[in-house]
């Protein structure tokens, strides 16, 4: 069975490789743009089954695994920042408080699919001018939503992180896609 990871994101291809089982990516053609009234749950499910499904058309027989994550603060979509001084501007507004992120995942054949959101809860730690700017210019998160990457030194602006799956913050819930392709017939532990 052909295994096709939807996206073009280095960070998800990382984490799919820790599995050990051979893939391709393919990057879905796909309009992120929230639905009026779309919930940041609802975005980040639609998302993922569209990336799956933009994939499936042209790879028929494959099993393919789409994914999107929505950060939220009081129920808002953060963007990705883009550049420092919206970094910046977006660090100021999460120092002391806690973001939701919705991490989520659709694993489908083209026919049947399963979907799930993980939810993390990040409480950022109160941050000085001085610590946020310092880690803009060593990690220059200007690609991650909410300008934090917690796989990297964006740990240190963490007070707390509380998820049932760890790799869900980084954009791919390891733990949630290996019981998702176990319910497809492929089982990590058994694939050679």
């Amino acid at each position: 069975m052909r295994l096709i990871l939807a996206s073009s994101s280095p960070y998800r291809q990382e984490l799919l490789a820790r599995l050990g089982i051979p893939f391709t990516t393919v990057a879905p053609n796909v309009d992120e743009s929230p639905l009026p009234g779309e919930s940041p749950s609802d975005l980040a499910l639609r998302l993922s089954v569209a990336k799956a499904q933009a994939v499936a058309h042209d790879h028929p027989g494959a099993l393919l695994i789409g994914s999107d994550q929505v950060a939220t603060i009081d129920g808002q979509p953060l963007g990705k920042p883009g550049n420092f001084d919206r970094a910046k501007t977006q660090l100021e507004q999460l120092s002391g408080q806690t973001v939701e992120f919705h991490s989520a995942l659709c694993v489908s054949d083209g026919h049947r699919h399963e979907v799930k959101d993980v939810i993390t809860l990040c409480r950022f730690r109160h941050l000085s001018t001085r610590e946020i700017t310092t880690y803009l210019l060593r990690e220059q998160p200007y690609d991650t939503a909410g300008s934090a990457k917690a796989e990297g030194l964006g740990i240190a602006l963490m007070d707390s992180m509380q998820s049932d799956d760890p790799t869900a913050i980084i954009g791919l819930p390891l733990i949630t896609l290996s019981r998702m392709l176990r319910s497809f017939g492929l089982n990590p532990l058994e694939h050679t």
